[in-house]
């Protein structure tokens, strides 16, 4: 049955989308591309198409994220992204519906407001718009029953920001956001390779070896990437070991275990007691990245257990909000924040 709402993970990288009317899902880059002709913008490319330009585009056309370290830093072009956004997901029928919009625990209230007041003045027929803490949406997609369970350690890890949260009985007991991810992954295996082979590669390229790591250590094999050499200025091919990219990584995934500590450290006993026999939630997209996972399990001593949504775990997570009226009760408006 058709369900006139929209659930929104509006992520730094990706915007992920519930559309209740035909009960999916869609994912799409948050990227925006703007030409300036004289003295005046033309928006001409948005989401994965925008993406395409990423790195490639000539100097009239920019190409830029509107949300940066889980906040939004440029409101005008993140109305205009959503409004195409929700144009596209109902074919142009934009109707009245109410929005749940997920947001960081750990922002200020003036950065959870602009979450509001996007929706608000994107022209998308916005009947009622309710705010959820993104750990929470996160707890539902995993299918974990938060309104009831206690001591649930769930590790979301984007792609510029890693959050690290604790819930409990509908609630979030602590949470710790910090600005570790997908990029500085990426920026990571970028700074090694110019380091070790002088050669300058792009972020697409960095991240494509990121994501390839897992298959090409199971083949036993090199990753192949194309840059350009910095002392000759051409164009080269190289072949880079895989010890090599997980070695770049390794400072980020220090420092995402040593905030999972941290938090652990800070936890009431009890609530340690039911971490330790359900073990740790990791989600997000860059959440599978390397061997980050054997790594937290070694370091903490607890079983990790991962998203089988994955990316969209928060995007599934407000969908089962939408659907389930004895969800509500973690549901607020800015009313009540």
């Amino acid at each position: 049955m058709a369900i006139s709402a929209f659930g929104i993970d509006l992520g730094t990288y990706n915007i992920k989308i519930y559309n209740g009317f035909a009960d999916t899902i869609s994912s799409q880059k948050n990227m925006i591309a703007i030409q300036k002709v004289m003295n005046n913008r033309k928006l001409i490319a948005y989401g994965n198409h925008a993406f395409e330009m990423y790195e490639k585009a000539p100097q009239n056309i920019t190409v830029s994220f509107p949300v940066i370290n889980g906040v939004i830093a440029d409101i005008n072009h993140m109305q205009i992204l959503l409004r195409n956004f929700i144009s596209d997901a109902v074919n142009g029928n934009v109707r009245g519906a109410d929005f749940y919009i997920s947001v960081p625990t750990d922002i200020t209230e003036v950065e959870k407001r602009a979450f509001y007041d996007l929706v608000r003045e994107s022209n998308v027929k916005a009947r009622d718009i309710y705010i959820v803490e993104k750990a929470i949406a996160d707890g539902v997609g995993l299918d974990v029953d938060v309104a009831n369970s206690q001591g649930i350690l769930v590790v979301n890890i984007g792609y510029e920001t890693t959050e690290i949260s604790i819930l409990s009985m509908g609630g979030i007991v602590l949470s710790r956001l910090i600005k570790i991810g997908g990029k500085k992954f990426d920026e990571s295996i970028r700074n090694i390779i110019r380091k070790e082979y002088n050669l300058l590669v792009g972020i697409k390229t960095a991240e494509k070896v990121k994501i390839a790591l897992p298959e090409l250590e199971e083949a036993g094999e090199d990753a192949i990437v194309y840059g350009r050499d910095i002392v000759t200025g051409l164009p080269v091919e190289r072949s880079i070991p895989t010890n090599l990219i997980e070695k770049a990584m390794k400072e980020n995934f220090e420092t995402i275990i040593d905030s999972v500590r941290v938090i652990l450290e800070r936890t009431p006993p009890e609530l340690g007691a039911d971490i330790y026999k359900k073990g740790i939630f990791l989600t997000g997209g860059s959440a599978g990245i390397g061997d980050l996972h054997e790594l937290i399990a070694g370091s903490t001593g607890l079983k990790v257990n991962f998203s089988v949504n994955g990316e969209e775990s928060v995007a599934y997570g407000l969908s089962q909000i939408i659907k389930n009226s004895e969800l509500r009760s973690v549901v607020s408006s800015m009313q009540e924040l």
